[in-house]
């Protein structure tokens, strides 16, 4: 996983906890809802990105593989 799926990652989490927190979402359904709406607008973020530089985000490689490459 690289540095920048790792922040896209970060920012659906803390979009999914700002939205449940702003909705007052209860249960599975609320909770369902706010995830999927953080979810996608780290989506939107990434397919910005991805069209921005032309290059794609998600690498099928893990942490340890990544760190290596940097050595």
């Amino acid at each position: 996983m690289t540095n920048m799926e790792l922040v896209l990652n970060m920012l659906a989490e803390t979009s999914s906890t700002e939205i449940s927190k702003s909705t007052n979402a209860q249960g599975f359904k609320g909770a369902e809802s706010s995830v999927k709406k953080g979810g996608n607008i780290a989506k939107i973020a990434r397919e910005q990105l991805e069209k921005e530089t032309g290059k794609k985000v998600i690498s099928s490689k893990n942490a340890k593989e990544i760190r290596k490459l940097d050595a």
